[in-house]
């Protein structure tokens, strides 16, 4: 059996390291993970309860519209229902969108160091990619724009961007979208978005009430800190909500996530003490590398890409043997740096102290 040829050189999805994979590993008994963005202050009480309200329920199909929670969502964002739809993670979103609109030969344009999931769902509907590099870390917006041809279907911008952790603002955003081509679908993966804090972050929905062409991606794996559930969605124009709702697979998602996700939204609370402590984490991070005569990007997520000076693999074996799990930017193209998700206050410390010793230990190597 042959798989269609436009498959054969992707690669598989390698998540980060799992906890346990690497007590197991290493005969570590704490590891502190710190390579795949998860809030490390977990979810909402409330989100809680809800999934173990749903436990009695578990033999019965849930919504396969989860009228409840887009209703929710809808009313939280002030856009009409017939504008939201829910996918496995805003992953699955991206994955209908290229079902939805690409076919053999289209082009698509994304930046050079971005979320790969765009590439990797693009190639599988044999669209051709266009990828235009970054420009000191962040989305290249003027050359992005220049590379639009009549062939081009999707543009991605993944705000703040993964894995650099930079922005554009909005400003930035709105001449975009105004410049252009009414056909051309911009999406913007807005993933770490409730991280946001620099004032300038896109008012995104007001930009959707201007341009039909765009749509915007969220998700309750970050902040919300429902991850293992796989819960995202998307929100646009009614007729392109219509499209990719004819891509989607039933009961797509579960009843644990419609339950935890509404009861997630509807505690702000909790949000806004993440997004403090957030903040309190990359200021530390910040001046500690600083202090280390490091150089980071601006971070406006909840990570910090950083170079170490040093080849990122091994800085990355240097933590992991302390127990500290992070992304090492040998798997991102970035040789010699690290992007580390931002902990709390004690996991952080903790992994300054490794770092302070994977410096000094790697500087004797090289």
């Amino acid at each position: 059996m042959k798989a269609k040829p436009n498959i054969l050189h992707l690669p598989v999805y390698q998540p980060g390291k799992a906890i346990e994979e690497v007590k197991r590993e290493l005969g570590l008994d704490e590891v502190i993970k710190l390579a795949s963005n998860e809030n490390p202050f977990g979810s909402s009480p409330k989100a809680i309860e809800a999934i173990k309200a749903e436990l009695s329920e578990i033999s019965i199909y849930p919504d396969g519209g989860s009228v409840e929670l887009t209703s929710a969502v809808a009313k939280f964002h002030d856009v009409g229902t017939d504008q939201v739809i829910f996918g496995a993670g805003s992953d699955e979103v991206i994955l209908m969108i290229a079902r939805a609109f690409f076919v053999q030969g289209d082009e698509t344009i994304m930046a050079t160091h971005t979320f790969p999931q765009y590439k990797h769902n693009a190639e599988i509907e044999g669209a051709v990619c266009i990828e235009v590099p970054l420009k000191e870390g962040t989305h290249d917006l003027s050359a992005m724009l220049a590379a639009v041809t009549e062939r081009t279907k999707v543009i991605w911008i993944c705000n703040p961007n993964n894995p650099t952790g930079t922005m554009n603002t909005h400003d930035e955003i709105a001449n975009f979208l105004a410049a252009v081509p009414a056909s051309v679908l911009v999406v913007l993966d807005e993933a770490y978005c409730e991280y946001n804090t620099s004032g300038q972050y896109p008012d995104t929905f007001a930009l959707l009430k201007q341009y039909k062409n765009a749509i915007t991606l969220r998700t309750f794996s970050k902040i919300y800190g429902l991850a293992s559930l796989r819960i995202g969605y998307g929100i646009g124009h009614p007729e392109v909500i219509r499209s990719i709702n004819q891509v989607r697979e039933p009961f797509n998602t579960t009843r644990f996530a419609q339950a935890a996700a509404l009861a997630a939204i509807q505690d702000q609370a909790f949000i806004e003490s993440c997004r403090e402590a957030n903040t309190v984490g990359i200021t530390y991070l910040q001046a500690e590398f600083a202090r280390l005569d490091l150089k980071s990007f601006p971070a406006h997520g909840n990570f910090i890409m950083v170079d170490t000076q040093r080849p990122a693999e091994l800085v990355f074996n240097g933590l992991l043997r302390r127990g500290i799990i992070i992304r090492g930017g040998h798997k991102l193209d970035f040789p010699t740096s690290i992007r580390v998700t931002v902990g709390s206050r004690e996991q952080n410390e903790k992994f300054i102290t490794a770092l302070e010793q994977v410096l000094a230990e790697t500087a004797v190597q090289t």
